[in-house]
């Protein structure tokens, strides 16, 4: 049974799903994404300003044990994507079809999944901790092992809390409510730029510092979003009570989720393959003996800046993903299209932005993290940056367009598109050009992998908006829809 609600909260509930169909689009996008993008770039500020503390507060090899751990806490991530952002995108689907006790079932579902995986993945980290680092591709006798393990064993802690902060993020997102979720995470991302100089400079913790301090913050976090979905203030409620999940639930929840899962579990064993080529081939290329670690330490600050510029785009898509969502699920296909159409608009902006600013201060960026850095990092990692991000400007079209066939339902081609970069493409390259070029083969994949799914993806998107022209397709979709809502 659920409980009553008011008249008033029942029409307040009403309005905050039911504007997405009915607000202009530019002002829904607006007003979705600046909270977003806002909230991402605090995000992407604290995992930046995170590993500022630790390259000035530490040393530059600290950084290069952060860069060991990156693979494992990116399937922690894939996770908290594949339950939360699908749970989400049914969420904003259901709505849009005034399938409400679906989508709080969406919602209870993707708590306890979360807390299941969540626990899941802390047991078996903690009890496997040594075999597992022993796999994160550092050079025999690194140094940078030590940081890992001191930093990893402390996160492994925080694993149910980063997962439930991250997911629901998404499902309030996704009700109706993007200040509710900028504020959740200006809470973390605060807490931890308050916490993090405290603990690495005040009481000389180190990378375990950092790591308290990234754990205490997510768990605020997660608090913030349980409170208001579990009060009168949300659309949908959280319900913490006896709980059976269903199957049909978790495979749809699975289905919407997939894509976002499957990117993010790639980029893991690209972030290890990554780690391994710096251990090959850092020495020679460097000419010291720590080459290795050195390398790891740049591509760390690497992917620090390419995570800056890039969370604002996860920002538009996250905004747009509701405005895509109930509109596909009412219908209007007309909103669908103008909403795809302004994000793409605005995130190529924000790359090309990005672009510009890695190529003409790269030197300067990299002090930001290491400004008493060796010789060898500081004539490293500039260039290799200017490489890495040479096709930049892309990634903002090839992002938001494959988060469109998620929402339309067809979670295949989104992974399909997804993977064309991060597996498909990047991983073959890597592996060649390392053996033909060494260290700048391997960095220069990445620009002929972002050419390649920039292409590929056009093409499909542009049968995609052909396809929602056509009031044949119209027809189809709405019998598609009409046989769910039956079954």
């Amino acid at each position: 049974m659920h409980t009553p609600v008011s008249r008033e909260t029942a029409t307040a509930h009403h309005n905050a799903a039911d504007r997405l169909g009915t607000e202009p689009v530019g002002k829904l996008l607006v007003q979705f994404s600046v909270p977003a993008i806002t909230g991402m770039l605090v995000n992407a500020l604290y995992n930046v300003v995170d590993r500022i503390f630790v390259g000035r507060g530490v040393n530059e090899t600290a950084l290069g044990g952060l860069a060991l751990v990156m693979p494992l806490m990116t399937i922690s991530m894939a996770f908290s994507m594949l339950f939360g952002m699908g749970a989400a995108n049914m969420i904003s689907m259901r709505l849009g079809q005034q399938r409400q006790e679906e989508a709080e079932n969406a919602l209870n579902h993707c708590f306890w999944l979360l807390t299941i995986t969540g626990l899941f993945i802390m047991s078996t980290g903690l009890i496997l901790i040594e075999p597992i680092l022993s796999l994160l591709g550092a050079q025999k006798g690194s140094a940078a092992l030590d940081y890992a393990r001191s930093y990893f064993q402390i996160i492994l802690f925080g694993s149910v809390f980063g997962m439930l902060s991250f997911g629901f993020s998404h499902c309030t997102r996704a009700q109706g409510f993007p200040q509710v979720t900028m504020l959740g995470m200006f809470i973390g991302a605060g807490l931890n730029m308050l916490l993090d100089p405290l603990f690495i400079f005040l009481f000389h913790w180190g990378v375990e510092g950092a790591a308290w301090a990234t754990i205490i913050s997510q768990c605020a976090a997660t608090l913030w979003f349980l409170s208001f979905n579990m009060s009168k203030k949300a659309v949908i409620r959280l319900r913490l009570k006896p709980f059976k999940l269903r199957l049909d639930i978790i495979v749809a929840i699975l289905a919407f989720g997939s894509s976002q899962f499957l990117l993010q579990f790639v980029m893991s064993g690209v972030q290890l393959l990554y780690n391994v080529s710096m251990g090959w081939y850092g020495a020679a290329a460097l000419g010291v003996s720590n080459g290795g670690d050195i390398a790891l330490s740049g591509m760390n600050i690497i992917a620090s800046i390419s995570l800056f510029i890039l969370m604002p785009i996860f920002g538009i898509n996250q905004g747009a993903q509701p405005i895509l969502g109930y509109n596909y699920g009412a219908k209007r296909f007309d909103r669908v299209r103008s909403a795809y159409l302004r994000a793409i608009a605005t995130a190529s902006g924000i790359c090309i932005a990005g672009f510009l600013l890695v190529q003409m201060v790269p030197q300067a960026l990299v002090r930001l993290f290491a400004p008493a850095g060796s010789p060898e990092l500081l004539y490293f990692t500039p260039r290799a940056m200017q490489i890495a991000l040479l096709l930049l400007p892309l990634n903002g079209f090839q992002i938001v367009s494959a988060n469109v066939f998620v929402v339309t339902g067809r979670p295949k081609i989104a992974i399909l598109l997804s993977l064309l970069r991060q597996c498909i493409v990047l991983i073959p390259c890597m592996l060649l050009f390392g053996v033909l070029w060494g260290l700048s083969g391997v960095i220069a994949a990445a620009p002929v992998a972002d050419g390649f799914a920039f292409v590929c993806t056009g093409v499909m998107i542009y049968f995609e908006m052909r396809k929602l022209r056509d009031p044949a397709v119209h027809k189809e979709i709405r019998v598609k829809q009409k046989a769910g809502a039956e079954t």
